[in-house]
C-alpha cells in the first residue's frame, strides 16, 4: 500500500501531461527552434516572465477551489429553474459567463457555466450549441476588464505597472461595449419561446466554506499582485490550499502552466531566426495604427497569447496591444484558446461552422470599436 500511493499521486500529476496535445505540439516546436541553436538553452529561464506564470499558477489553484466547491453550479441550477423562457436563459447563461470570468479566468468560466448548459440537452427545441457559442463569446468579452480574467491580460499587467483598478478602468469602455453589443444580440438571437426547466439539485453534496476560504485567499493573492510579489503570493496560496484541502494541489491542470512557459521559450526562438526577425523588426517602427492591426491579424493566425507575447517584446504600447489582442479573441476559432475549449465541450456536429457565423461579425464590431477607442 505505501508503494501504491506515491505511483498514484505520480499518476495523477502525470497524466494532464501525457494528454495535452497543445503541450506536445509546442515541445516539438521549441525541439525543431533549438537544434539550429543550440547554445540558446541558456537563455530559456531568462525568456520566461515568471511573474506571469506565478499569477496564473495562484489563479488556477484558487479557481480549481471554487470549481470544486460546486456551489457556483447549485446557484446556476437553482436560477435555471425559475426562467420563464428561451431569451431569459440565454441572457442569464451569457451574463454568468461574462461576470465569472472577470474573476475567475476565462477557461475556467466556461467550465461551470458549459456543463450547466449541456445538462439542458433533454429539452426538446433547446439550442444548446447556439448556447455554448454565445458563452464562449461571452467569456471573450467578460475577462477583458480585469487583469486577471486572461492570461494575455495577466501579462500586459504585469508589464505595464498600472494598478488593479488602472487596468480595470482602462479596459472598461471595450468591455462594456463589448458586452453590450453581445446583449443586444443575445436578445436578438434568441426568441421568448417558453421553457420549463427543472434541474435536478442536491445541495448537500456543496461547499461553501470551502468557496468562502478560496475567495479569502483569492483578496490575499491580489493584494499581493498588488504589491508587486506574486512569487510571495503564490506560496501564500499554495500554502492555505495545502493546508486547506491539499487534494487541490493534484486536480489542477499543471499542463496549463507548462503551455504557457513554452509560449514564451518558442516565441523567443521563433524570433531569433533571421527570416522571422526581419519582420519582427519592422514591428518595432509601427504606428499605432500599424500596431493595433498587427496584434488583431496575429491573434487571428496564432491566438491572442502568443500574439501578445510575440509583441511585448517589441512594442511598450500596452493599452493598444491589450485592446487589439482581446478584441482578437473573437473572429476564427483560433483567436482565443477559449474558444477551443467551449466548442470541444460542447462536442455537437457543425457547431463550428456555426461558430464562425456569430464570431467573426463580433470581430469586426469588437475590432472597429477597440480601434476607435484605443
Amino acid at each position: 500500500m505505501s508503494a501504491f500511493l506515491p505511483r498514484l499521486l505520480f499518476s495523477a500529476l502525470l497524466r494532464p501531461f501525457l494528454r495535452d496535445r497543445l503541450l506536445h505540439v509546442l515541445l516539438i516546436l521549441m525541439l525543431l527552434l533549438w537544434l539550429p541553436q543550440p547554445a540558446a538553452v541558456s537563455q530559456f529561464a531568462h525568456w520566461i516572465d515568471w511573474p506571469t506564470i506565478a499569477t496564473l499558477a495562484g489563479l488556477l489553484l484558487l479557481t480549481k477551489g471554487v470549481e470544486s466547491s460546486g456551489y457556483l453550479s447549485h446557484l446556476g441550477r437553482l436560477i435555471i429553474n425559475r426562467l420563464p423562457n428561451e431569451r431569459a436563459l440565454a441572457l442569464f447563461l451569457v451574463c454568468m459567463s461574462a461576470l465569472l470570468s472577470t474573476v475567475l479566468t476565462n477557461d475556467v468560466a466556461l467550465f461551470i457555466v458549459v456543463p450547466l448548459t449541456l445538462s439542458l440537452r433533454g429539452m426538446a427545441g433547446l439550442p444548446i450549441g447556439r448556447l455554448v457559442i454565445f458563452e464562449a463569446l461571452a467569456v471573450n468579452a467578460g475577462s477583458l476588464l480585469t487583469p486577471i480574467g486572461n492570461p494575455q491580460n495577466i501579462l500586459l499587467w504585469q508589464l505595464s505597472g498600472l494598478s488593479f483598478a488602472g487596468f480595470t478602468w482602462q479596459m472598461a469602455p471595450l468591455a462594456l461595449g463589448c458586452t453590450a453589443l453581445l446583449l443586444l444580440a443575445t436578445a436578438l438571437a434568441f426568441p421568448k419561446q417558453p421553457i420549463h426547466t427543472q434541474l435536478h439539485d442536491d445541495a448537500s453534496g456543496y461547499q461553501p466554506r470551502l468557496l468562502a476560504a478560496c475567495a479569502l485567499l483569492y483578496v490575499g493573492f491580489v493584494l499581493a499582485l498588488e504589491s508587486g510579489h506574486p512569487g510571495w503570493g503564490l506560496a501564500a496560496v499554495v500554502a492555505g490550499v495545502a493546508l486547506l484541502r491539499p487534494a487541490l494541489l493534484l486536480a489542477v491542470d499543471w499542463s496549463l502552466i507548462a503551455v504557457f512557459m513554452l509560449m514564451f521559450v518558442d516565441i523567443r526562438l521563433l524570433t531569433q531566426l533571421p527570416l522571422v526577425r526581419h519582420w519582427t523588426d519592422a514591428v518595432a517602427g509601427l504606428d499605432t495604427t500599424g500596431l493595433y492591426l498587427t496584434a488583431l491579424l496575429g491573434s487571428q493566425l496564432i491566438s491572442n497569447v502568443p500574439a501578445t507575447i510575440l509583441l511585448v517584446k517589441y512594442s511598450s504600447a500596452y493599452k493598444v496591444l491589450a485592446y487589439a489582442v482581446n478584441a482578437g479573441g473573437f473572429g476564427c476559432v483560433l483567436g482565443s484558446l477559449a474558444n477551443l475549449i467551449a466548442l470541444r465541450m460542447a462536442g455537437e456536429r457543425g457547431i463550428w461552422m456555426q461558430f464562425h457565423l456569430y464570431s467573426l461579425p463580433a470581430l469586426l464590431l469588437a475590432g472597429v470599436l477597440g480601434y476607435f477607442l484605443r
